[in-house]
């Protein structure tokens, strides 16, 4: 049975860095794209990063870009967004997601449920 746990979400203040780590487990994780969208109380789920099975294509937010990069560890099966100079508007539950990478959410087949992430100002 695939599964996607999310970890590593907390309180944090604006300015400040986190990681977050998605682990995956049922699912070939070397050969799936990943993905980890957003998603905040009265909103669709937003797209926020993206890669391929190996790491050599990723995508990302505009209002992530430059600031976020996610990373996929096919030995441990895990995957990471570094997300640094965070700011109060990237307070939202943040899900993992595995299948075609890409930013359209309907690409993943497999989601995690998600961990929160809230930054203060």
């Amino acid at each position: 049975q695939a599964q996607l746990t999310e970890s590593g979400g907390g309180l944090v203040q604006a300015g400040d860095s986190l990681r977050l780590s998605c682990t995956a487990s049922g699912i070939d994780f070397t050969w799936i794209g990943m993905g980890w969208f957003r998603q905040v109380p009265g909103k669709e789920r937003e797209f926020v990063a993206t890669t391929s099975w190996n790491g050599d294509e990723t995508d990302y937010a505009d209002s992530v870009k430059g600031r976020f990069t996610i990373s996929k560890d096919n030995v441990a099966d895990r995957l990471y967004p570094q997300m640094n100079t965070l700011k109060p508007e990237d307070t939202a539950t943040y899900f993992c997601a595995a299948g075609n990478p890409g930013q359209d959410r309907r690409n993943y087949q497999y989601w995690g449920q998600g961990t929160q992430v809230t930054v203060s100002s």
